[in-house]
């Protein structure tokens, strides 16, 4: 069965977890385990392509990926 593209929201409506926070099919409510695909879509946007065993929906969601700022070093700091 063919999927069908589509980028619902995936901003979370409870805070969750690390691995915890997997998709839902939007058809049949069934939890997703692993993307079929991903791949980088721009610098800091990644694409995961989703397909339901239950149902065979697809969808794709988009995720930013926030670089982490590096760790300042606090030993030079005038006074101490």
């Amino acid at each position: 069965m063919p999927a069908i593209a589509e980028i619902p929201s995936t901003a979370l409506p409870h805070s969750a977890r690390r691995g915890t926070d997997r998709p839902t099919c939007p058809v049949c409510a069934d939890t997703m385990i692993a993307t079929e695909a991903s791949a980088y879509m721009s610098e800091n946007v990644i694409g995961h392509l989703w397909s339901c065993d239950t149902c065979g929906y697809g969808f794709v969601t988009k995720h930013v990926v926030v670089p982490r700022m590096p760790a300042t070093d606090t030993s030079s700091v005038a006074g101490h």
